[in-house]
């Protein structure tokens, strides 16, 4: 099976809520194999994990397609694996290995696929938002039957490109779903110190563009709203702005220990930790039992050092790569 096929085959059995756990699971174990290679400095930069965000990535792809479009921001490893990126190819890109998703030259921060509809994740905040937009204007002249999905972080609705991104999508009918992942912090600032207003996705108003807000600890109801945009979008419908509420476990960087957080707020988070809440929602249904799941946590946890390892045996990129992929014009 090639590379190709099997990402697609990743994505398309996100269709099975046993699957969706597992990716979950996956999602999970990579962030942590991924913080502890750079502090044991196998990697050097930075990185922005994503522990316990894994039910928005995983329930927008589930409900999306390859040939739709995700633009993400630098926190964007569970986006990737979510859309079908396997976790070697992940893996060796962010340890700067050639066989990396754009080829060891990108990084952490800049993690693309266009097979897999993932667009590059951006570095800088809301980078993504008017890429997005243009995406789903090239959809709607080419009468594409395409969605485009823009995901930011809360701190990016302060800034000109969401309001610009919005009022455009919304003027023009553009088939896009703005994503505004609100785990609490922009950067090292809680919302309230930066932001008027705490329910975000109120912000479509201005736009008169629909919203909705949505548990983005819970992977079914992600599905549920989300869903729901994107059919709206891909039938002519609109853009819809959809506020997720998800926290990050982890700091905001690796070298960001949180210490500004309020005593308790980690743990009360923990406590809606996603995966613990799919794993009970799929007792509750009988779609698997406890020891099917136990075994799946222990497969998926014990294939990413495997993973690590084979990625670490890879070649690295020859130094004239970062001039590969470089367009220049002439006069």
């Amino acid at each position: 099976m090639t590379g190709r096929s099997i990402e697609r085959r990743r994505r398309e059995s996100l269709a099975d809520p046993v699957a969706r756990f597992e990716r979950m699971v996956e999602i999970r174990a990579v962030e942590d194999t991924v913080n502890d290679l750079f502090a044991s400095g196998a990697i050097h930069g930075t990185t922005h994990l994503c522990q316990g965000q894994e039910a928005l990535a995983v329930g927008l792809a589930s409900v999306t397609r390859p040939e739709d479009v995700v633009t993400a921001t630098y926190r964007g490893h569970g986006i990737a694996l979510a859309l079908g990126m396997t976790p070697i190819a992940l893996l060796a890109e962010i340890m700067g290995r050639a066989a990396g998703c754009t080829g060891g030259v990108g990084g952490s921060m800049h993690l693309s696929d266009p097979e897999i509809g993932l667009l590059p994740t951006f570095a800088i905040v809301g980078a993504g938002l008017p890429v997005a937009v243009g995406a789903a204007l090239a959809f709607q002249v080419r009468g594409e039957d395409r969605v485009s999905i823009a995901v930011c972080g809360d701190g990016a609705t302060n800034i000109g490109a969401f309001h610009e991104s919005l009022n455009l999508a919304a003027i023009w009918r553009l088939p896009v779903v703005f994503v505004v992942d609100n785990n609490v912090y922009g950067e090292y600032s809680r919302w309230d110190v930066t932001t008027p207003v705490e329910d975000l996705h109120r912000r479509a108003d201005a736009y008169a563009m629909p919203s909705a807000v949505v548990d983005g600890m819970d992977v079914d109801a992600v599905r549920e709203v989300l869903l729901a945009a994107v059919i709206r979008a891909r039938g002519g419908g609109g853009p819809t702005l959809v506020e997720a509420k998800t926290y990050r476990f982890a700091g905001h960087s690796r070298s960001d220990a949180a210490t500004y957080r309020p005593d308790g707020e980690l743990e009360r988070w923990l406590e809606r930790d996603p995966l613990p809440l799919a794993r009970s929602a799929l007792l509750r249904a009988e779609v698997a039992d406890g020891t099917t799941l136990d075994g799946i946590e222990a497969r998926v946890r014990a294939a990413v050092p495997a993973a690590v390892e084979e990625a670490a045996a890879l070649p690295t990129p020859d130094v004239t790569a970062m001039f590969d992929n470089i367009w220049t014009g002439t006069s």
